[in-house]
């Protein structure tokens, strides 16, 4: 019934904290005296938010009282499974005053005889209190086993875009993770040394964005105006009447700080055949039957060739290329006179050469 008490009382309090508007919050943030809680050094004091920059609040800090801290900045997060004891975040993220529990394994208690403990995500990014050690609980008369001096952790960097994964303690390694939309610049790991020092220097998290899309000839780009773009960011390609996009219709702005294609407006080409039909689209046509006699960019169109020796016809392929599209070498439209007086000879409309013709 008490440490539930205790649970619910620190529980308030963590929830005061956050809001430097409640005169309640400000009476009960204590003077800045540095002692239950282990930390190098505080924030800024202050007495209101705007005292503090721009992404700073005036919040209570525990033993640093009030200070300028980043509400959003997080404590490392999940913790090392630990010896003898489980913690469980009892907020929903482990950011500043998040509280997490400390609970001794059944057999165990803390140096001070209770069996769990609740520790506080502080302003600089370490959670309050010493490291938690559990030892075996031992009957009355029998010698009970040395308890353990808490370790020191190694500071944490004041970087909004980086979080850590991993204890801080002596011996412990860390992993860094870069908020979405910046790159890690520097080491992922680290491994905090005895004398409270890192073996790397922090890394960075750099803010990765795109430049301004290039402008599409024959098209609109359908994108709000911007001088850069953030990861994830899309726009969209739209052709002029007559045009065909080449590519996706929607871009990403990629982590690399490129865009994920560059697409293009393709003209459509006329068909360089007049008196002899084509294959297009796997159907055998006119020219003129073709809307505007025209394919669209990337379309195959298959020709028919004369045999130069024999009354046979072979087919050549060629594609389309915005705009461009050349008959094959082989074919030779027919003449006038040919397509009025002999249409039934048409290079289109005599019969196939055999294989063994063409070898």
């Amino acid at each position: 019934m008490v440490r539930s008490l205790l649970l619910s009382l620190l529980g308030v309090l963590a929830l005061c904290s956050l809001s430097t508007a409640s005169v309640e919050a400000i009476e009960e943030c204590p003077e800045r005296i540095l002692g239950n809680e282990r930390r190098r050094a505080c924030p800024r004091k202050c007495q209101h938010d705007k005292e503090c920059g721009s992404k700073r609040q005036c919040l209570c800090d525990g033993q640093c009282g009030l200070s300028c801290v980043a509400p959003g900045r997080t404590c490392p997060w999940p913790l090392p499974p630990g010896k003898n004891f489980d913690v469980a975040l009892l907020s929903p993220s482990p950011s500043f005053s998040a509280l997490l529990e400390v609970r001794c394994k059944p057999g165990y208690t803390m140096p001070n005889r209770l069996d769990a403990t609740i520790r506080r995500c502080q302003g600089d990014r370490q959670w309050s209190g010493d490291e938690p050690v559990c030892t075996a609980s031992t009957d009355e008369g029998l010698a009970a086993e040395p308890t353990l001096l808490p370790e020191v952790p190694c500071s944490l960097p004041d970087d909004e875009l980086l979080s850590v994964q991993g204890s801080t303690v002596v011996g412990s390694t860390i992993h860094y993770i870069c908020a979405s939309g910046s790159v890690l610049v520097g080491h992922s790991d680290n491994i905090c040394h005895e004398n409270q020092t890192w073996q790397y220097p922090h890394p960075i998290c750099h803010r990765v964005s795109c430049p301004p899309p290039k402008e599409v000839d024959r098209g609109h780009l359908v994108a709000v105006q911007r001088t850069e773009y953030e990861v994830g960011d899309t726009i969209y390609y739209l052709c002029k009447k007559s045009f065909l996009l080449d590519g996706p219709n929607q871009v990403t702005c990629l982590p690399n700080g490129t865009w994920s294609a560059e697409p293009a407006c393709r003209a459509r080409c006329p068909i360089p055949a007049q008196r002899s039909r084509v294959i297009v689209g796997g159907v055998k046509h006119w020219p003129y039957d073709l809307t505007d006699g025209l394919v669209a960019h990337g379309e195959n169109v298959t020709f028919f060739c004369k045999h130069p020796d024999k009354l046979c016809s072979f087919t050549a392929t060629e594609v389309c290329v915005d705009g461009q599209l050349t008959p094959p070498s082989c074919y030779l439209d027919p003449t006038w006179l040919q397509f009025k007086l002999f249409p039934h000879r048409l290079v289109s409309e005599i019969d196939a050469c055999d294989p063994a013709d063409l070898q």
